[in-house]
């Protein structure tokens, strides 16, 4: 069979598959075996992992926002996740004609279908590049009876689809395809699960859950994260964190199970493409929005587990593997990455043109899944979520909150598991300088005038409305009846 991606007249399928709240630690062969995902180990096997993956933003909407469009929460918009309407005449398009991965590829000559989470606005509206359209109507929903929206030949059509949620949006996603490669042509197949995201306990088969009771995560400096006492940063009220769970016990069963279960559903597309004879003609992408701790710092939860938001690397860190044409195969990479690479990354592997996305920080990242030697030079990745900024570099991480004042930097090389706050030390204010004056830089030139969120406090309880003038954007929620 002649390999797809040899020529530009000859792209790969693309089947692009995002889960929910999944940290980078939160798989197989990263788990060191807390978790049972023998479809992403073999995917992994026969591909290429990157363990330094960064999200753009650690919660989810504004993390899909730049996997799509290859730009920071600061310029397209999206700052928190999305608490508005989400269908309706009052939902809000959040993206509107912004430049899209999906787009190029369109353009490109793939037939474009999406199966599951989308949570950028009007879920009920199907985006002009999407022949197939399989969208939940919320962003986080109970596994079972959610409701979705179809596109059909003359509208949408909306219905609650009864079923496990995870299974519903593999079906979906198996019979576009299936029907992708009846028609012929390079299809792009993007498959977003709401696992694992909550609600964990009583949710999940009990086939997932069960071999995962008991198991124990262990931290990045060798710590069971369920020993770690109570972020000192979670929020309260009368001394109860707001986030966190009543059976923590429970819920991480819950929580592994959950990924258990997509890595079956995983399994069965994979299944499905191979059933086409298409293994070797579809590149395989696998990542999530956002990373997540279970107990990581003592915290159970994403950047807004805390207040003020957190920059953790088990928040800002997620799973990356990618297997197919033209993917080295068994190669695990250190290179530091961002969320908002990879639009650039998958039209440089499949030939569609990254032209709209050449203005932002995105950088193709193309050989290093290749297995090109060498690096990409002097990078840094920035993380956003709301007044929180990152800057990370191969040595330090500086994280500047420009509305609470509370920053934070750490060595990383001396301190993984980012226990030691230097930010007062005397002796780095130099370094702590140096990092801030490039944060700054960075921000400056890769915001949007209008759509930062410089001076605005996003307190973690969801965006309302689109960054316009106008009513008020965020939801408060309760951080001024917090306990201080």
């Amino acid at each position: 069979m002649v390999e797809r991606g040899t020529s530009p007249a000859d792209p790969p399928n693309l089947l692009l598959i995002i889960s929910d709240d999944q940290g980078a630690w939160a798989w197989g062969r990263a788990s060191d075996g807390a978790v049972d995902t023998p479809h992403l180990d073999a995917l992994a096997e026969r591909g290429t992992v990157l363990e330094r993956f960064f999200c753009a933003s650690p919660v989810c909407s504004p993390a899909r926002a730049s996997l799509l469009t290859g730009r920071p929460p600061s310029w397209h918009g999206v700052h928190d996740w999305l608490a508005g309407a989400h269908s309706g005449p009052e939902a809000a398009d959040y993206l509107g004609d912004q430049p899209r991965l999906t787009s190029a590829l369109a353009e490109r000559g793939h037939r474009v279908g999406l199966s599951g989470k989308w949570h950028l606005g009007r879920s009920d509206h199907p985006r002009p590049e999407f022949d197939h359209w399989f969208a939940l109507d919320a962003g986080g929903t109970p596994y079972g009876g959610a409701q979705f929206h179809r596109r059909t030949g003359d509208g949408v059509q909306s219905s609650r689809v009864e079923g496990y949620v995870t299974d519903t949006i593999a079906d979906d996603a198996i019979d576009f395809i299936t029907d992708a490669a009846d028609r012929g042509g390079p299809f792009c197949s993007v498959v977003t699960f709401t696992a694992p995201h909550s609600p964990w306990i009583g949710q999940h088969p009990e086939e997932y859950v069960a071999p995962h009771r008991g198991r124990q995560v262990i931290g990045p400096d060798g710590v069971p994260v369920d020993r770690e006492p109570p972020h000192p940063w979670l929020a309260t009220r009368a001394g109860q964190p707001l986030a966190g769970e009543s059976d923590p016990d429970e819920a991480l069963a819950g929580y592994l199970g959950s990924i258990a279960a997509m890595d079956a559903a995983i399994g069965r597309i994979l299944a499905a493409v191979e059933s086409h004879s298409l293994t070797e003609d579809t590149l395989v992408v696998f990542t999530s929005d956002n990373g997540f701790s279970t107990g990581h710092h003592g915290v159970w939860g994403k950047g807004n587990g805390t207040w003020p938001l957190n920059m953790y690397d088990s928040s800002v860190l997620v799973p990356f593997i990618a297997a197919g044409p033209p993917i080295a195969a068994g190669q695990t990479r250190q290179e530091l990455v961002s969320g908002y690479d990879l639009a650039s990354t998958l039209c440089a592997l499949t030939g569609a043109d990254a032209s709209p996305f050449a203005e932002g920080p995105g950088q193709s990242f193309a050989d290093v899944l290749t297995g090109a030697p060498g690096g990409r030079g002097d990078v840094v990745v920035h993380d956003e979520y709301g007044d929180a900024r990152m800057i990370r570099t191969e040595e330090w991480k500086y994280v500047h909150r420009a509305v609470d004042g509370r920053h934070e930097l750490y060595h990383l090389l001396s301190d993984p598991a980012e226990r030691n706050n230097l930010v007062d030390r005397p002796e780095h204010e130099v370094v702590r300088t140096e990092l801030a004056s490039q944060l700054r830089d960075w921000v400056a030139r890769h915001a949007h005038p209008e759509r930062r969120a410089d001076g605005l406090t996003v307190s973690g309880s969801g965006q309302v409305a689109p960054m316009v003038p106008g009513p008020a954007r965020f939801n408060p929620g309760n951080y001024d009846q917090w306990d201080r």
